[in-house]
């Protein structure tokens, strides 16, 4: 059997009832993470250019998210993709590749509404999408390679949007197929200074991903063995490895899910553990002009990601400052705060601010390479700062709030909903959001759910 076809036999097979409590638990606190996220970046200059670009691309069921406009499956997934990605707020699973596996939810959610499905039917296929990409991110690492993390993606909403638009084992494989050998993205996306593109990649392979599946349930053939083949996959991407969707969760066996980090600030997620620990030193030093060093210890990963190259000490674009954990820790310093507002381009391109990075150097911790590369953490990170008056001080953060060992709240989860979404929806508007996304198995209407999203 296929790789390809392993997945489409899951995707089609698995059913709510092989769902736990934990993994709907999980889920839908990511339904609510990601709704907010999405809500809070509607009015954003980037997606502002996306919806005019794409307004009257195709006639549909989907809802672009705020609004009562109505689309096609794909272009709804790919702008409100795009919405929920923009803060980089969105959360993370880490594995031997990186990817925020919410990214599959607002174009599960585009095609269910299409399909009018259930709310329980949508659940099941944001946990099927969640699934897929995480052991694909188990599985193999691209970034290395020069690949982005997003293609992992075409796979994981192929088979769920053709989960959601009832098709066939054999035809959810043609999707598959044709989405993954046909939209390939390299790593140049998240290398050097960033672009507006970064919050664009995985929506637009996603849109692709959806049109995929809706050329299959035409009839249409892809690739094969697109995984295996000579040309495949594995040949011309990922290298071999083994994926056995017998080992996937459902049943007694556990989701990916529930060990998914969520983000506490909007920033990169190996900057987090950072954060935490420049905070908490702020509250310590006194005025940051005593400040002589700062030294942020971190895994290979995080220097390699968001710790190197000059871009980073100097920053010209949003995308380039929530990926660079120099500029985050001196926001973090100077302000006393990591919000939305760190981000805007008068914060980080503030002199001051420039100046008071040239104090900051990142250097690999060995130990917390080692952590993650044996199933640990990526985000583990240490801070230390020396003063003028020679005083050392240094705060370790292993598990910053928000990982799957330290995770958030409900109540913090929701605090984080109203921060991002009560002035686009009021606070009748998002009590009313809040309240059918925490019950969103219980729902009859995906397009009821949108009704109550849109903007006062």
């Amino acid at each position: 059997m296929t790789i390809a076809r392993d997945i489409a036999e899951y995707a089609c097979s698995l059913d709510y009832s092989d769902l736990n409590g934990e993994s709907i638990g999980n889920m839908k606190r990511l339904i609510v993470d990601t709704v907010g996220c999405g809500i809070g970046a509607f009015d954003q200059m980037p997606i502002r250019m996306a919806m005019k670009a794409l307004k009257g691309s195709g006639r549909g069921n989907s809802t672009i998210l705020g609004t009562g406009e109505k689309t096609n499956s794909w272009t709804a997934a790919f702008i409100n993709g795009a919405m929920t990605r923009y803060f980089d707020y969105n959360d993370t699973y880490d594995a031997k590749e990186f990817s925020h596996p919410s990214d599959n939810i607002m174009p599960i959610l585009a095609v269910a509404e299409s399909e009018k499905r259930s709310g329980r039917e949508a659940l099941l296929g944001c946990l099927i999408a969640y699934e897929l990409q995480a052991r694909l991110a188990d599985s193999a690492n691209l970034w290395k390679k020069g690949w982005d993390h997003v293609i992992y993606g075409l796979v994981s909403v192929s088979a769920a949007s053709s989960r959601m638009m009832g098709l066939s084992a054999d035809t959810t494989e043609q999707a598959i197929n044709i989405a993954l050998n046909s939209h390939l993205v390299m790593r140049q996306l998240r290398a050097g200074e960033l672009s507006m593109w970064k919050a664009f990649a995985f929506s637009n392979a996603a849109r692709n991903a959806i049109f995929s599946a809706v050329l299959a349930k035409e009839g249409m053939t892809g690739p094969s063995p697109v995984f295996e083949g000579e040309m495949g996959f594995f040949n011309q991407v990922s290298g071999r490895f083994t994926l056995n969707a017998s080992d996937f969760g459902g049943g007694k066996k556990a989701f990916r899910i529930n060990k998914n980090l969520m983000k506490y600030y909007p920033a990169e997620t190996r900057a987090q553990a950072a954060i935490f620990a420049a905070l908490e030193l702020r509250s310590r030093i006194g005025p940051i002009d005593g400040i002589s060093k700062v030294e942020i210890g971190a895994g290979e990963a995080t220097v390699k990601v968001i710790g190197s190259g000059k871009e980073k000490w100097n920053p010209q674009t949003k995308e380039t400052a929530d990926h660079s954990i120099p500029y985050i820790v001196a926001a973090a310093l100077m302000d006393g705060k990591v919000d939305i507002n760190t981000f805007k381009k008068r914060r980080f391109t503030d002199r001051k601010t420039i100046s008071f990075m040239k104090k900051i150097s990142v250097k690999e911790v060995q130990r917390y390479t080692a952590l993650f590369n044996s199933g640990g953490t990526v985000n583990a990170a240490v801070v230390s700062i020396l003063l003028k008056n020679g005083e050392k001080l240094s705060k370790e953060v292993i598990y910053p709030k928000g990982h799957w060992k330290n995770p958030m709240a409900d109540e913090e989860i929701e605090d984080k909903f109203r921060r991002l979404a009560i002035g686009k929806l009021g606070n009748t508007g998002a009590d009313a959001a809040l309240k059918a996304l925490w019950n969103f198995e219980e729902i009859t209407s995906i397009d009821g759910l949108f009704k109550k999203l849109r903007l006062k």
